[in-house]
């Protein structure tokens, strides 16, 4: 299940299942079990019709408001610690990032040190 259609595409998924709900949400909204079951079974048929590798079905599911796409990944909301409001994402790096050296090490020693990160992999040629 997705709700973010392009990173889905780019991943080549076996198989997706597409809403087109704000990030966070892609089994429906809170407190709707009837609306969030409705949503996996839907996604869970299609690992029972979906037999061609990297489609993404579109289960047509609305939120019904479209105001979340004013800011979709909801970089407006005030922060409960600091208080302000503003964008609360960490920054981005050109480079992969790793929890551990560890980590480092072995993605390099399987791709090597100069694309030492799965998702760059291909991507420079």
């Amino acid at each position: 299940m997705t709700s973010a259609w392009s990173i889905t595409a780019s991943a080549a998924v076996p198989r997706g299942a597409f809403v087109d709900f704000p990030l966070g949400h892609t089994t429906g909204k809170p407190h709707d079990p009837d609306g969030q079951r409705a949503l996996v079974e839907a996604g869970l048929r299609c690992l029972e019709t979906v037999t061609t590798p990297g489609t993404i079905v579109d289960l047509g599911a609305s939120w019904g408001d479209d105001a979340w796409r004013a800011d979709p990944m909801r970089t407006k909301v005030r922060n409960s610690a600091s208080g302000r409001t503003g964008d609360s994402r960490t920054e981005r790096h050109d480079t992969p990032q790793y929890q551990t050296d560890d980590d480092r090490l072995l993605a390099e020693e399987r791709h090597g040190s100069e694309i030492a990160c799965r998702a760059c992999a291909g991507f420079d040629d």
